[in-house]
């Protein structure tokens, strides 16, 4: 039980700052989380950590990963509301299955390539070569996660999606590349 009393102190000052840094937080968080996944996705596919995909999940996890969900889910729950609205969450679900993720997919698989720094038409050949194969895993593996997550987690910790999201992504990024870089060869 002593362990408990030192998770719960962290779980409240992360629910706070949530709370009252709500941007900040998630982008740390989201950080954290890019960093992690790729690292551990290159671990498990049994490469050598390369710094490059692990700096530009960081990166991106700060600038992008924690803002732009928090924007968009707060404009779903506008868009959407519970009491007005009939069927919320299948709208919900599918504004942002058919929209919103294939933008942020092709948002964060360019940035992604940029912050590795590959120029633009490299990162756009990478785009095109990777954009169907890791929406289409999105879609097929994240849509069942993504309707628990809209049905069930409060807005202001859904930033937790990002904890599967992201691993996903980072495993998929890493695994496709690695797969289309074999093919070219």
């Amino acid at each position: 039980m002593a362990l408990s009393k030192p998770i719960m102190s962290l779980l409240t000052t992360y629910l706070q700052n949530l709370y009252l840094y709500p941007v900040r937080t998630k982008s740390i968080t989201s950080c954290a989380l890019g960093t992690t996944a790729s690292i551990a996705s290159q671990l498990m596919a049994g490469d050598t950590v390369k710094l490059d995909p692990v700096l530009a999940f960081g990166f991106y996890g700060l600038l992008f990963g924690g803002s732009i969900p928090h924007y968009f889910y707060e404009f779903l729950e506008r868009l959407f509301p519970e009491e007005v609205v009939a069927f919320p969450l299948a709208k919900k679900l599918l504004f942002e299955r058919l929209l919103f993720a294939p933008f942020i997919q092709a948002f964060s698989l360019y940035t992604l390539a940029r912050f590795e720094g590959k120029n633009h038409a490299a990162a756009v050949k990478q785009l095109y070569a990777l954009y169907l194969p890791v929406l289409t895993a999105n879609w097929k593996w994240l849509t069942l996660f993504q309707i628990i997550n809209l049905a069930f987690v409060p807005p202001m910790v859904s930033i937790l999606y990002f904890l599967f999201g992201t691993s996903f992504l980072s495993d998929s990024y890493i695994n496709i590349s690695r797969h289309n870089s074999l093919i070219e060869r």
